[in-house]
């Protein structure tokens, strides 16, 4: 079942990059925050590094702004996700989610898989923005397509 608006983030724990690997839980992530999630297939592949990831590191001020914080998650390992922050010059702003075996896009209901294309199971293109883990706004992309989960659709959708 996918997740809808409405709904409660599941209970997963992610791993950060940060002086070493550090686990964090969905509760560190979003409890008691305003978060702005986008969730992209893979790290380095070309719509998410030349558009997807880009697009919310130019819009980071105006998440900030709304008191939103901002991440970023993809079926990567912490390592893999370091390294695309540092190659894409990501700002300390945008926490770097690794669900390296996809437990939390599974139980989103938001899994993709990408065997067919060597890539295994990973995560659907999407963004979301959650109040203390309560969706409030989802948008999921069309297979292929790169529209409803951008940072300006998902900045000029926001609820309220």
């Amino acid at each position: 079942m996918t997740i809808a608006i409405g709904d409660r983030l599941p209970d997963a724990t992610f791993n950060v990059l940060k002086d070493g690997v550090q686990a964090v839980n969905t509760q560190d992530v979003f409890g008691g925050r305003k978060v702005a999630l986008f969730a992209v297939p893979g790290a380095f592949t070309p719509t998410c590094s030349a558009k997807h990831l880009p697009g919310y590191i130019e819009q980071l001020g105006a998440f900030q702004a709304k008191g939103i914080a901002v991440a970023c998650l993809s079926v990567n390992d912490a390592f893999v996700m370091g390294a695309w922050a540092k190659q894409a010059g990501v700002p300390d702003g945008i926490e770097m989610l690794a669900d390296g075996n996809g437990a939390f896009a599974k139980a989103m209901g938001l899994e993709l898989d990408a065997t067919a294309f060597g890539m295994g199971l990973r995560s659907k293109r999407f963004a979301l923005y959650a109040e203390d883990g309560v969706v409030k706004a989802l948008f999921v992309e069309a297979p292929g397509e790169f529209k409803v989960s951008s940072a300006e659709h998902l900045l000029a959708n926001l609820p309220g």
